[in-house]
């Protein structure tokens, strides 16, 4: 779309969110002057769109009240942004989602004009998503209130579980949720123990909304807060790791991991911690390029012992 019709659509976007718009607050958000403001406008009556001019000094203007749009005026970039994103949605399987998702897509494909609904039905009959799918367990029920409480700010009463102990009630304020490797988590400040904490969703037995508001510190950023709190945990080991290879290939192997690597001359060094030797000895002989352990040495003696037990397995079918 050419750059005036996207601001003509930005223009009605406006009013259909603002209700009534003065000339001068549409043309500082369009970044155009008032006269241009009036051509869009006069754009719009020629589509059809009814709009209320309010006469003065600056005017106003406004949608006819009770006015809808149909269609939905999508770009193909906005359909792909849309459609996948629902893609995305239908692969996690979360709890009681699968019924939403479907009516989403119904409402869309009923309001958009024909090609951008062939365009969609294209987009999910022929494109697959592989993305890690919740871990099998309890279903995520407690997904839609903490958002509730992230959005409103509102702090929470939960019952969590523990590995090491039982349940136990806690107060906390939810700062922000992650999807990470086919698992949900909440972090936030725990009352109880008067740090921040992240808490694995299904091991919430409860869950409940307090009248008690918090404010949430600015840039809290849920993946960095988690990454920390990992490499933090007392008794895990550091981890010093060389990989000899280039970063394209680290991140078509390792994925978001691969932001964690800095370049070395002789490749890319992985700093990071780990509350087991033996299950990171497995994960770096998955690797397709070679690396040089740098510490710890209980991390060279666990992959030492794994090819040992490859070259046993070897053996008995040769």
């Amino acid at each position: 779309m050419s750059g005036p019709t996207i601001r003509v659509l930005t223009l009605l976007e406006l009013l259909q969110s603002h209700g009534r718009m003065t000339g001068t607050e549409l043309a500082e958000q369009l970044n155009v002057d008032k006269r241009t403001v009036r051509r869009y406008i006069r754009s719009l009556e020629d589509l059809g769109i009814p709009v209320t001019t309010e006469q003065g000094r600056d005017g106003g203007y406004m949608l006819i009240a009770g006015f809808k749009l149909p269609p939905m005026m999508f770009t193909n970039e906005e359909t792909l942004a849309l459609s996948l994103g629902l893609l995305a949605a239908r692969t996690l399987k979360l709890a009681d989602t699968e019924p939403a998702i479907s009516s989403v897509q119904a409402k869309l494909e009923r309001v958009m004009p024909a090609k951008l609904k062939s365009r969609a039905r294209t987009i999910s009959e022929n494109i697959d998503l592989m993305l890690p799918e919740s871990l099998p367990g309890k279903p995520q029920q407690h997904l839609q209130p903490l958002l509730e409480a992230v959005q409103q700010q509102r702090s929470l009463r939960i019952l969590y579980a523990s590995h090491e102990k039982g349940a136990m009630e806690r107060d906390v304020d939810p700062y922000g949720l992650l999807f990470r490797r086919g698992r949900w988590y909440v972090s936030g400040y725990c009352h109880l123990r008067r740090e921040l904490r992240t808490f694995r969703l299904d091991r919430l037995e409860h869950a409940e909304m307090l009248e008690q508001t918090f404010i949430r510190p600015q840039n809290f950023n849920t993946a960095e807060h988690f990454r920390q709190s990992l490499n933090n945990m007392p008794g895990n080991l550091k981890v010093r790791v060389l990989l000899h290879t280039q970063m394209e290939q680290a991140a078509e192997t390792m994925g978001s991991m691969a932001a964690m690597l800095e370049s070395r001359e002789q490749g890319l060094l992985l700093e990071t911690r780990t509350d087991s030797a033996c299950w990171f000895a497995l994960w770096l002989s998955q690797l397709p390029f070679d690396f040089s352990i740098l510490e710890p040495p209980e991390l060279k003696q666990a992959l030492k012992a794994q090819a040992d037990k490859l070259a046993a397995i070897a053996r008995k079918h040769v």
